[in-house]
């Protein structure tokens, strides 16, 4: 057997050079390359060897958190093909990914974590940043990755590398079951040499299959289907990742069954597809709302079914409901007591829409759809122009920015009120122009995923649209973008704090209590003086970006010209009204209310929330 005398680290990159991936007859590397930070935990090991691999491109960031974002929204783009790998010392800068490690788990997005790890020979322990046990030796802050990784290993001898690459890489690659994987790496096991089989590092190709449903349950489905009065599809992430958008607009045009989308699902079907109900739930549209809660059927297409999908379990009242769930990941298809079609989106919607040929909705029903799509447009027209001021409002900025861009153009966001407000206003055009991080609505996660996302499509414009609450928290990441000359444009909404949590505050009776930027007043003690100083043009500009400042709306639709022509990152600074906000449409959600209060607004809130608990049930399979 030949083999290769290689540092652990060494073979680990080499191993990693040679993984690539097919689905549907396109081969292409796995990995993008390395995001790291080095520190006493990998400088010498990792670091190394990516010194000497330049074909394993290292690319510097600036903060760890960060470069896992980018990496998870890089994979997004790229439908789960493609990854990158990130790697830090030992102590904090592992734990600083352990945030973003579940951001990208929680949505199932492949990342490749390779965090520094105590000596495995012990002798000289404690070394610096080294947590101790007096129960374990065998335990470090890796540890912690456990609960937020697919797969999870510590590589205690250099050999060990030849069974755990396979099975990361198993995980990695898997429709079904991927995220973070993490290989812990003790930093002087990083560093010793073995000899390692050549074999190990020849070209290998990972096949993403397309699983199909079992023939049995798929004809139970069409059935199913036929039966409905009042079907609905709800389209999720796996419509998007499964390159299904076009099969999926055909299945609804051929049928007339509406479609409603989650926060992942948005862009399966144009804007104005006249069976396009738009967003569905807690963030929802009317028509998608008032159509899920009469529905006898939902056709769930790769949905998990979070509690913003399903209002908190109150969006489908009607007693009768059944569920089919199309999902490659089986734990998903059977929720809601479904009929599970574990199988992959695409080839599922082609066979189903073979056996239902010639099965169509009523035309009323059909009809029904375009006036909530034709009806709901009329609605973002009228947020688009609301003429508010002196501050714009939020929704007037969502408008100018998306009657700017073009349609392959890219809108990227993930916390605060955006999000809800994006996910009802944005007239999506295109399977990958709406990128939103909602899994874990993760704060910090913008700049560092807009620039994921230019990497994965450097030929659409990217637009980040951040508050100044989570700008605050992660926006080190322009740094990065201007070192590699990578060009974002970057709407900064500033709102004096935290908007969204404010509203939602407000409605609970709780005034917004703890989510203004106010300075201390010396009288009362409370936050409740005057807003704070803060100046982020400045600051983004001493980052490296070109800066604009917009004040009302014809200065925003200037900015975003100027923009356009920068070669740069630019951040657009624009202050919006936090108090004028879009409503919400026939839904709610479960925050429970304080069950004993002084404050009279608590009170009657929670009143409300009774109330509305009330309408939230529990599905129960129907044959």
């Amino acid at each position: 057997m030949q083999t290769r005398r290689l540092t652990m680290a060494q073979a680990l990159i080499e191993y990693l050079r040679h993984q690539y991936v097919e689905r549907d007859g396109e081969q292409h590397p796995f990995f993008a390359g390395c995001f790291g930070i080095f520190g006493h935990g990998n400088v010498a090991g990792i670091g190394q060897a990516l010194q000497q691999n330049p074909e394993f491109r290292y690319y510097q960031t600036r903060n760890e958190q960060a470069m896992v974002h980018t990496a998870a929204a890089f994979a997004k783009m790229n439908n789960r093909l493609r990854a990158f790998a990130c790697t830090t010392s030992i102590g904090p800068g592992a734990t600083n990914m352990i945030t973003a490690a579940a951001g990208a788990t929680i949505n199932r997005l492949p990342v490749l974590l390779l965090p520094g790890d105590i000596f495995a020979r012990r002798n000289v322990a404690p070394v610096l940043q080294q947590l101790e046990s007096a129960a374990s030796q065998d335990i470090s802050v890796n540890d912690c990755f456990k609960p937020v990784s697919r797969y999870w290993d510590r590589i205690s001898r250099p050999e060990q590398l030849i069974t755990a690459l396979p099975e990361a890489m198993r995980v990695l690659t898997s429709a079904a079951d991927t995220g973070a994987v993490t290989l812990a790496l003790p930093q002087d096991v990083q560093a010793e040499a073995y000899d390692y089989p050549e074999a190990m590092f020849h070209k290998q190709v990972w096949y993403v299959a397309r699983p199909l449903p079992d023939n049995g349950l798929l004809t139970k489905a069409a059935g199913w289907i036929r039966q409905s009065q009042k079907p609905l599809i709800i389209a999720g992430g796996g419509v998007i990742y499964s390159g299904a958008a076009a099969t999926l607009a055909q299945f609804a045009s051929r049928t007339g069954i509406p479609v409603a989308e989650t926060q992942a699902g948005k862009g399966a079907l144009p804007y104005d597809h006249p069976l396009a109900l738009g967003a569905m739930g807690v963030t929802g549209t009317p028509g998608a709302n008032l159509t899920a809660r009469e529905a006898d059927l939902i056709i769930g297409v790769g949905t998990r079914y979070s509690d913003f999908t399903t209002a908190s379990k109150t969006a489908f009242q009607n007693q009768a409901v059944r569920f089919i769930n199309i999902n490659i990941a089986e734990f998903d298809a059977f929720k809601h007591a479904a009929l599970p079609l574990t199988a992959d989106a695409r080839v599922t919607l082609e066979e189903l829409d073979t056996l239902l040929s010639g099965s169509q909705v009523d035309d009323g029903y059909r009809a029904q759809a375009l006036a909530y799509n034709r009806g709901w447009d009329a609605e973002v027209s009228r947020i688009y122009n609301l003429g508010h001021g002196p501050l714009i409002s939020q929704g007037e900025v969502i408008g100018a920015v998306n009657s700017f861009s073009q349609p392959r153009d890219v809108i990227l966001c993930a916390a605060g009120s955006l999000p809800g407000d994006l996910h009802k206003l944005w007239r999506t055009r295109d399977p990958k122009g709406y990128h939103l991080e909602y899994g874990y609505s993760c704060m910090g996660y913008e700049i560092a995923g807009g620039l994921g996302v230019k990497m994965a499509a450097p030929d659409r414009e990217v637009y980040v649209m951040v508050g100044d609450a989570s700008y605050l928290m992660l926006s080190q990441e322009i740094v990065t973008a201007v070192q590699e000359g990578i060009k974002l444009i970057i709407l900064l909404l500033n709102n004096h704090g935290y908007a969204s949590i404010g509203g939602l505050s407000e409605s609970l009776g709780g005034a917004g209590f703890g989510t203004r930027y106010l300075s201390r007043d010396e009288n009362s003690g409370q936050l409740s003086g005057g807003r704070l100083p803060v100046d982020y043009a400045a600051n983004a500009r001493s980052l490296g970006a070109h800066t604009i400042e917009a004040g009302t709306l014809p200065e925003l639709n200037a900015a975003l010209a100027e923009a356009k022509e920068q070669s740069r990152t630019t951040v657009i600074v624009v202050e919006t009204d936090r108090e004028v906000r879009v409503p919400g449409y026939e839904s709610w959600w479960d925050v429970p209310v304080a069950a004993v209060s002084e404050i009279e607004a608590v009170g009657s809130a929670y009143r409300d929330f009774q109330e509305n608990q009330k309408k939230e049930r529990y599905f129960h399979g129907k044959s």
